[in-house]
């Protein structure tokens, strides 16, 4: 059986789109396995854990009001402590890159300045808080 031209170009053109498709569901694949997961946010943590105790525990509607009372109120209190104590974190921050920029040479100090600057403007603009150490 002797192929046309047009057909041996429509059989290249099928196996070149069938390797652009694979290619880019494969890829979808690989990114959705390997992207990082997001942490929960405290609302859906708080969903989840009511669920699960109003189904093991069978609450009644009175203790499910009264669990979400509980909860409101330790939030408040951490939330007030968390407040509370943000300026002694604040402060031993401060004096941990004062101590870290004081051992530096001159130079060292203009480039972690610059690293301090770019920083604090990536948490300004919503990037991720600091994660350890203050430095």
């Amino acid at each position: 059986m002797k192929l046309s031209r047009a057909a041996i170009a429509f059989y290249i053109a099928l196996v070149f789109v069938s390797g652009v498709v694979l290619g880019a569901v494969g890829h979808s694949f690989y990114v959705v396995s390997t992207a990082p997961k997001r942490p929960p946010s405290p609302e859906e943590v708080r969903k989840r854990v009511t669920a699960e105790y109003q189904r093991r525990l069978n609450l009644t509607d009175d203790q499910l009001a009264k669990l979400n009372l509980i909860m409101d109120e330790t939030r408040a209190r951490i939330e007030e402590t968390r407040r509370e104590l943000h300026p002694a974190y604040q402060k031993i921050r401060e004096e941990q890159q004062k101590k870290f920029r004081d051992l530096l040479t001159p130079e060292q100090q203009v480039e972690y300045d610059k690293i301090r600057k770019e920083r604090d403007q990536r948490q300004k603009q919503g990037g991720r808080g600091p994660g350890g150490p203050g430095i």
